[in-house]
């Protein structure tokens, strides 16, 4: 027999779901369950299997044995019981790349239905390490996982992703890896992960991996690629061009290209050039490295390929506009890994279309797939590194002009995408000097909330670099100012080594301008950085430097946060304590900081700040048990946030009440308030939050003994996760 009354009739459900304080009427079992059948769910994300992964080129040519050994390899490991690695090695734009995508192309995509996830680790790499967190995020979300179901630590997201993928057969490539834990990181649970990189990982191969050894292109095979190219090329020419690219196909493309774009010239006209170095030194004067490649002697095989690259890549930079060569340099100076339009404008470019065009058509940029609405380009690696060796040439003057550009682009771009996204919280920084409009060529960067957040994630390797220019530089206002900026992106999609990373040189940068209030700020962000990292000891070290700062003179709204702080990491705490009576107290220092932060911001007054912090309050009463005084702190923050128009807030407030009303034994209100807390969830499309309601009245009326309301709750429960991605564990194998 269900324990859940009508109080009072079941048929007024609007009633029930206003509010279930006071003498509210409360929804019957059997209309409860029928309510929450009714709760409509996102559509499903299409189920198609993400493609990802670089095209194929319709030219290519004499990899027979490398492509053979890929299948066979990739198809003998695929066919085993655990998952497999093939390391394809070679010299940088030696072709690896381009390899696997042939491979996929022609035979592996058949082996591998459930799809493919590709990553680049140079987009991801910072001082040498890579954050494989932020990969596992993308792979997750490209499984079609929502983004409130991502968990913020790297070792969530491992066990997310084998859970996610542990039935599918998935191929998995990643370029540019330097260390074999990279690659043990981003083994799907089933299938094959085909891994490229300019060295052997021994290691790798002691597990078990597959070697593909990618070398330069020999002297016949070189000139069949020429000829493709450029037919009716003789053959002895074809033949000296190779020479003198070192079979690099990068270089031989290059050059290829180049001579496309100028019909009177001929092959021979590149071999002479080549040859005598005419392209050695660009108009702005700047040493190239043709008489080095043509007259090396010695050194390693690698380093004279190199010499001969960096030589093509002379000649062929030398012999464009000069308004593109601009535009080449730029780009060398850029500190990050793609570049817009906008960008590129703003740091002094002219003729921005045709230059990127003309960069293009000859094959030393190429168009990166972005989720955002601006068009991204990059520059291949080792034409980047060979731009960057140009750029340190550079005056310095002008390099660090195009520098100060950047860093002042994105502090305005960051904090237009940050007050959309946010909204009107409490902010430091002044508004930025220029508008959206003025910093975008044609349209704005972003118009709304979700367009602001898939830019700050596109640009976010961009992002990351301005903050250390910033620095680098000696520009402290902007890097604070980036650095709480993005904490719309790193909180709302859990980058949180970035944004540790990012916060240690805020606060660097507020201890040079002397500004306490921003080192506040900054110490706080990285404290709730490691707090949901699990990291309570860090976290707690940065709130103290924090605390000693404070002061009258500071905004009481900065004490606000260190205390509330402060009380999310005491209930943490006392989540993990044994004896009860241990985390009872626990839950009173919670209510304590808790009821300081909430008289901060009474004090501006902040009434957004006032809900959280009263909800927070409640929050802890609860934990200690103090049901009644938790009741009466919800019903007057709902009722500031209705009056504020704080919507988001209020399913998390009914959630806080529910366990208050189970709490103290009253199981129809605790399930009403649930089921308030559901569809408030559901409207404002807080998905997370809707799992938590689904979740807590599914564990309310297995208490109550109402199996018909259980059973369409845990039924409503499966089918949102799956429309968020989740798929049920893998079935055990006999």
């Amino acid at each position: 027999m269900s324990s859940l009354g009508t109080d009072g009739g079941g048929t007024a459900r609007n009633a029930a779901y206003n509010t279930v304080s006071g003498d509210a009427v409360i929804v019957g079992p059997v209309l409860m369950a029928q309510h929450i059948e009714g709760i409509r769910l996102p559509a499903p994300p299409p189920d198609v299997p993400p493609r990802q992964g670089p095209l194929p080129s319709r030219v290519f040519v004499n990899r027979t044995q490398e492509l053979a050994d890929l299948r066979d390899a990739a198809l003998s490991l695929a066919a085993g019981p655990e998952p497999g690695v093939v390391l394809v090695v070679g010299v940088g734009g030696v072709g690896k790349t381009q390899l696997v995508a042939q491979a996929v192309r022609r035979e592996l995509h058949r082996s591998f239905p459930d799809g493919r996830l590709h990553v680049d680790l140079a987009d991801h790499r910072r001082d040498g390490a890579v954050d494989l967190a932020a990969v596992l995020g993308e792979f997750l979300r490209a499984l079609r996982v929502h983004q409130d179901y991502l968990p913020g630590g790297l070792a969530e997201r491992t066990a997310l992703f084998r859970s996610v993928a542990a039935r599918l057969h998935l191929l998995v490539t990643v370029d540019d890896v330097q260390h074999a834990p990279e690659v043990r990181a981003l083994m799907p649970p089933r299938g094959l992960l085909v891994a490229t990189g300019r060295r052997v990982l021994p290691s790798l191969l002691m597990d078990g991996a597959v070697l593909i050894d990618v070398a330069p292109l020999d002297e016949a095979a070189g000139t069949e690629l020429v000829r493709r190219w450029h037919a009716g090329a003789d053959e002895g020419t074809a033949a000296d061009v190779v020479r003198l690219c070192a079979g690099h196909p990068l270089a031989l493309r290059a050059a290829l290209e180049w001579l496309a774009a100028r019909p009177q010239l001929t092959l021979d006209d590149v071999v002479r050039d080549l040859t005598a170095g005419r392209y050695g030194a660009g108009e702005d004067g700047l040493p190239g490295a043709m008489a080095v490649a043509v007259g090396a002697g010695g050194g390693t095989e690698e380093e004279g390929v190199g010499e001969a690259v960096d030589a093509v890549l002379d000649s062929v930079v030398a012999g464009v506009a000069a308004h593109t060569r601009h535009l080449y340099d730029l780009l060398g100076v850029l500190p990050g890994t793609t570049a817009t339009a906008d960008l590129l404008t703003a740091v002094g470019a002219t003729r921005v279309d045709e230059g990127l065009g003309e960069l293009l058509s000859c094959r030393l940029a190429v168009l990166v797939e972005s989720s955002d609405r601006p068009r991204r380009y990059r520059l291949h690696d080792v034409v980047r590194a060979h731009a960057r060796l140009r750029a340190r040439m550079l005056p310095e003057e002008r390099r660090r002009s195009v520098l100060r550009r950047v860093v002042d682009f994105y502090a305005d771009a960051a904090a237009h995408g940050d007050q959309l996204v946010l909204g009107d919280r409490f902010r430091i920084q002044p508004p930025p000097d220029r508008t959206l409009g003025e910093l975008a060529v044609r349209e704005a960067l972003f118009t709304g909330r979700a367009e602001a957040l898939d830019w700050l994630e596109a640009e976010r390797p961009n992002l990351r670099a301005a903050v250390r220019v910033a620095a680098d530089e000696g520009r402290h206002e902007e890097v604070w100012r980036l650095c709480e900026s993005l904490w719309a992106l790193y909180h709302s999609r859990k980058h949180l080594a970035d944004c540790i990373e990012s916060g240690l040189l805020g606060i660097e940068a507020a201890q040079h301008q002397a500004r306490p209030d921003v080192e506040i700020r900054m110490r706080n962000q990285v404290a709730r950085a490691a707090y949901e990292l699990g990291d309570l000891d860090r976290a707690e070290s940065q709130l103290d430097a924090a605390a000693v700062l404070l002061g009258p003179a500071v905004d009481p709204r900065l004490s606000g946060v260190v205390q509330e702080s402060r009380g999310l990491i005491a209930l943490a705490r006392g989540r993990a304590e044994e004896s009860p009576g241990a985390a009872r107290r626990r839950a009173e220092e919670a209510r304590q900081l808790f009821e300081r932060a909430l008289a901060a911001n009474r004090a501006v007054p902040d009434p957004h700040g006032i809900v959280v912090q009263s909800y927070n309050v409640a929050q802890a009463l609860v934990a200690g048990e103090r049901w009644a005084d938790a009741l009466d702190v919800l019903d007057e923050a709902a009722e500031t946030a209705r009056t504020a128009g704080d919507a988001p807030m209020l399913p998390r407030i009914d959630l806080v009440r529910a366990h208050a009303f189970a709490g103290s034994g009253s199981l129809d209100r605790a399930v009403a308030a649930a089921g308030t807390a559901a569809d408030a969830a559901a409207g404002l499309k807080q998905f997370a939050k809707l799992d938590q309601a689904l979740d807590l009245l599914s564990a309310l009326a297995d208490r109550a003994e109402d199996r018909p309301l259980r059973d369409a709750c845990e039924e409503k429960l499966s089918a949102l996760r799956r429309s968020m991605g989740l798929r049920p564990p893998a079935a055990p194998t006999a």
